[in-house]
């Protein structure tokens, strides 16, 4: 077996599963006994609906995983098999066993393929993107004193030309670049490179928060479209997200990432007084945290007001209120980038050369 870090036990909890898949290529663990005899497996898709279904990240996988997976014996062995069984069932992993289901092995889709598995998907060709592209960038000052955020470089490209050729890709068509600060720089960049997008600008005159702004989108949408903050990079499949929010049929869909934090410090528990209950190690915590990137319905512009200040956090409030039905698709931690602070872009710059390599 050659990665022992894709086997899980099945008394594991859902964090174990979620740190796993974090440090991990695939999307897939394998669920095996202490004899290492296949149990099952287990998915990203199979934790996300378990969260929303109201599972605690501390509860075990046993009622989470696929206890019926797909697997191939040794003695079966062959590529035109797997192949087949990959593109039969549409799965990301193929476990090899021997006789007695212990796991000798994996064959995942890129070691069969050369070609990519994903294609253009239908579904986002109607469904636009709106990318804030407007913000001064302070938190990445003095860099965005001379540039705006928009065209700080990852690699050999600006951010949000990044983020329009990560939905382009999947087949987004129409893109609209709210700008205000530096914008005619942002327009320029887009017009002289010879990769072709169509982009329409919506020039914001004061600044509106980032969710007054879309008021500019009330005539120029039917349906459904994503927005997205232009420091941020979500690694996921945006067809998925989407056909997730048409069918919980929500105004508005967070998408948010689990995050683990440890705190580098040993935490003091106290009481009133100062007797101290107890001192936690370095300990660990997990949030749930807003990547900003969202999916609006149109009828959730209804609730922003014309020419006032509205934040998303306003927004969401409102909807909340109203009744409106607000939802969150949460991805793994290691399928969300953020550019948006300088810590946080260096590290982002490293983690998607090693992603592209």
């Amino acid at each position: 077996m050659k990665d022992i870090e894709l086997l899980i036990s099945p008394d594991a909890t859902v964090k174990d599963a979620l740190r796993k898949l974090d440090k991990s290529a695939e999307k897939v663990l394998i669920v095996v006994d202490k004899q290492m005899k296949l149990m099952g497996a287990l998915t990203d898709g199979d934790i996300r609906r378990s969260l929303l279904s109201g599972s605690d990240l501390n509860s075990s996988i046993s009622r989470v995983y696929n206890n019926k997976p797909l697997y191939i014996f040794v003695e079966d062995f062959a590529f035109d098999t797997i192949k087949s069984l990959l593109l039969k069932h549409k799965v990301e992993l193929l476990p090899v066993v021997e006789k007695d289901m212990t796991v000798a092995d994996f064959i995942t889709w890129d070691k069969v393929f050369t070609e990519k598995k994903e294609d253009t998907s239908e579904i986002l060709k109607n469904c636009p993107v709106v990318v804030m592209a407007g913000g001064k960038g302070t938190r990445l000052e003095p860099f965005t004193k001379i540039l705006p955020k928009p065209l700080i470089p990852i690699g050999d490209k600006p951010i949000i030309q990044v983020i329009v050729d990560k939905f382009k890709a999947r087949g987004t068509e129409k893109f609209y670049f709210v700008v205000n600060y530096k914008g005619d720089m942002i327009q320029s960049y887009f017009n002289h490179i010879d990769d072709k997008y169509n982009i329409e600008y919506l020039w914001e005159k004061d600044f509106f928060g980032t969710a007054g702004c879309l008021k500019m989108m009330e005539n120029r949408v039917e349906d459904d479209f994503f927005v997205s903050n232009c420091d941020v990079i979500i690694r996921a499949k945006y067809e998925n997200i989407l056909d997730f929010h048409k069918k919980e049929d929500a105004a508005l869909t967070i998408v948010s990432a689990i995050q683990h934090y440890r705190i580098p410090y040993g935490v003091v528990d106290f009481k009133s007084g100062g007797d101290v209950v107890g001192v936690k190690e370095k300990p660990e915590y997990t949030f749930t945290v807003n990547t900003g990137l969202y999916i609006l319905n149109k009828k959730a512009l209804d609730y922003i007001p014309e020419g006032i200040v509205m934040d998303m956090t306003d927004l969401i409030a409102q909807l909340i209120k109203s009744d409106e039905k607000v939802i969150t698709y949460p991805v793994n931690e290691n399928e969300y980038i953020d550019i948006g602070q300088w810590e946080e872009y260096k590290k982002s710059v490293s983690k998607l050369k090693v992603i592209e390599e």
